[in-house]
């Protein structure tokens, strides 16, 4: 359900296909830089009704956004 989330709203941001992104895709490899993380978790946080910290936690790929929020969640 989070991936899935985190793709649709990539999907809308980068006018393509959900389908393109992968638990294994770079930002970077996206053109997502860290504000655009940001602004993503931030949407995240409203949609799932819960306050994310990022901390230390490095966040280069779809799945360490995922891992992140899953571990919030549980």
């Amino acid at each position: 359900m989070v991936f899935e989330k985190i793709a649709a709203m990539l999907a809308e941001k980068l006018e393509c296909e959900g389908t393109e992104i992968k638990m294994e895709t770079e930002f970077s490899a996206l053109g997502i830089d860290s504000l655009d993380v940001m602004e993503l978790l931030m949407n995240l946080e409203e949609e799932f009704g819960t306050e994310i910290e990022m901390g230390e936690n490095k966040v280069n790929t779809v799945s360490d956004l995922v891992t992140l929020i899953e571990a919030k969640l549980a």
